[in-house]
């Protein structure tokens, strides 16, 4: 019974992420604890881009309220509606008039990398939530599930900038994706580490 109110309270904690992060980019809001506010602010220091990190998830320090396994949903969750937005970012991009058949399909292909990254993504929330009470190798099992999850995810996103790589590609069209999508593998990477800190701790 308390497996099953843990899943509903995480699968609504993803949900009103969601909400938040497709309605306007949060902020710290009035009243928000000052010690998630500072585990917020510890945590990203394992991250790679604390910045963004800090940045991404301080509006989100009620939600968290100090604990690990909502930090790293909310992180996931918040990577989601990113690359969702850069997905429809890519399908948009490829009904531009005048789009040579080259970058056509490098932005195909890079709408599929997302849309497979988003995929992934969506796996490693609903795995962390299956966690429940699980102890001993099952939890093992879980969370590796998870890291492999979210490292498949960011390796979608990294393919997807590498589609542009060729100097023949038109340089404003990738500078436009390269910087769409480059903003969402920070937000993903740093998600990626915040599991990999609450893994380390929960083997």
């Amino acid at each position: 019974m308390k497996g099953r109110l843990l899943k509903l309270s995480l699968m609504v904690l993803m949900n009103l992420v969601l909400y938040m992060a497709s309605t306007a980019e949060s902020t710290i809001t009035k009243g928000s604890n000052q010690n998630s506010i500072n585990f917020i602010k510890s945590s990203c220091r394992a991250t790679r881009y604390p910045d963004v990190c800090v940045q991404t998830l301080l509006g989100y320090a009620n939600m968290i309220n100090e604990n690990e396994q909502k930090l790293a949903i909310v992180a996931l969750t918040v990577s989601i509606s990113r690359t969702q937005s850069s997905a429809s970012f890519m399908k948009k991009f490829s009904k531009v008039k005048g789009i040579k058949p080259r970058e056509y399909s490098a932005v195909q292909d890079c709408k599929a990398n997302m849309d497979s990254s988003v995929d992934r993504l969506n796996k490693s929330v609903k795995e962390l939530g299956l966690l429940g009470k699980a102890k001993g190798e099952d939890l093992v099992w879980h969370i590796n599930n998870v890291q492999t999850w979210v490292s498949a995810a960011l390796t979608d996103q990294n393919t997807c900038v590498d589609n542009f790589s060729s100097p023949h590609m038109d340089q404003n069209l990738k500078a436009a994706i390269g910087a769409k999508v480059v903003g969402v593998s920070q937000v993903t990477s740093n998600a990626l580490a915040l599991v990999n800190n609450f893994a380390s701790k929960h083997r």
